[in-house]
């Protein structure tokens, strides 16, 4: 009796064991690429995948494969979990009811669009979810969370690295020059809040663009942003029931994926505890950093694993694919602030 938890403890260490050298490069890859972002700034998710692909070669070394694959999974996941502790749904009421019904029809609009978009490129209609859904929600957060659920395929993490770089490139420029178009088109604070909320992708730049406003647009802007971030549930279930459907049809009734994945149940659960109270403060703010900080660490990873010819054969057709998605949100919030 007395052996069985020292043979516990020795299993888990031999399990956890060849994770380590991978999960260790991935977490110094997201550290040099928080010290660029912090020091000359600039988007950190971005630096990170593109600090991982310089080492590329080390992504078929049987010593870092199974924690680079873990991290860009697993890590990913409670990352994406994470996020539920910075979301309210008192924030929902105060916006209203209309605000946010409006904003879904935008999201879901969007990905129907891009959806319909990359088939008719003959580009697929997984690829067109993953971009559309990340433009449409909250970029790099939601294209690995949605490439988590897809069904397998070739070229799959290759789509999902530039996705990333596409989308980050893009709410970039979008944090530049929509608080400029905002201020041409004489929005009020609260107006030109909503319509930055709603259309730029990564969460970040919504915030850098809401407070160069105003502190009263920054405050709205974070709020509708935070709106289309709750959305990543719904669409992640859809998107993992469609999938589950697809991998049992082409495995023969072979074991399907489950039709709600863990990370999600663990985010809802934690929009209901922040809901209800039971999170202070100071354990939101850890929880929201050990979020970014799964994601940069797993998207990392993914830059380990992806090589940058791999992303150049994605081709012209899909970076018109994402601007083209990037203009649809931007008309769609247009009309949202206008109605």
């Amino acid at each position: 009796m007395l052996r069985r938890p020292h043979l516990s403890s020795s299993l888990l260490v031999n399990r956890l064991a060849p994770l380590l050298p991978g999960v260790a490069f991935a977490l110094v890859v997201a550290l040099a690429a928080a010290f660029i972002s912090g020091t000359h700034g600039g988007p950190v998710v971005l630096f990170a995948l593109l600090i991982g692909m310089a080492f590329n070669f080390l992504g078929a070394e049987a010593w870092f494969a199974p924690g680079l694959g873990f991290a860009s999974r697993a890590v990913l996941r409670v990352g994406v979990a994470l996020l539920g502790a910075r979301i309210t749904l008192d924030e929902v009421a105060g916006l209203g009811w209309g605000t946010f019904a409006s904003v879904a029809l935008i999201v879901a609009a969007t990905i129907l669009f891009g959806l319909v978009l990359a088939r008719a490129m003959g580009l697929g209609a997984a690829f067109g979810t993953l971009t559309a859904g990340a433009v449409a929600i909250c970029g790099a957060s939601a294209a690995v969370a949605i490439a988590s659920v897809l069904p397998p395929r070739a070229g799959a993490e290759r789509d999902t690295a530039f996705t990333i770089v596409g989308v980050t490139t893009l709410s970039t420029v979008a944090m530049v020059l929509y608080p400029v178009l905002t201020g041409v088109l004489g929005f009020d604070d609260r107006t030109a809040g909503v319509f930055l909320g709603a259309t730029i992708h990564d969460v970040a730049q919504v915030v850098g663009a809401g407070f160069s406003v105003s502190a009263e647009a920054g405050t709205a802007a974070t709020v509708v942003k935070m709106l289309r971030v709750a959305l990543l549930v719904p669409v992640v279930f859809v998107v993992a029931l469609v999938s589950r459907r697809v991998t049992s049809e082409a495995t023969m009734g072979t074991k399907r994926p489950p039709l709600l994945p863990a990370f999600l149940l663990v985010f809802l659960a934690l929009v209901a505890a922040n809901s209800a109270g039971a999170v202070p403060r100071a354990v939101q703010a850890l929880l929201a950093d050990a979020s970014r900080w799964c994601i940069v660490v797993s998207i990392a990873a993914l830059g380990v694993k992806t090589s940058l010819a791999s992303l150049v054969e994605v081709g012209r057709p899909a970076i018109l694919l994402m601007v083209a998605e990037t203009a649809f949100i931007g008309l769609a919030g247009m009309a949202l602030v206008a109605a």
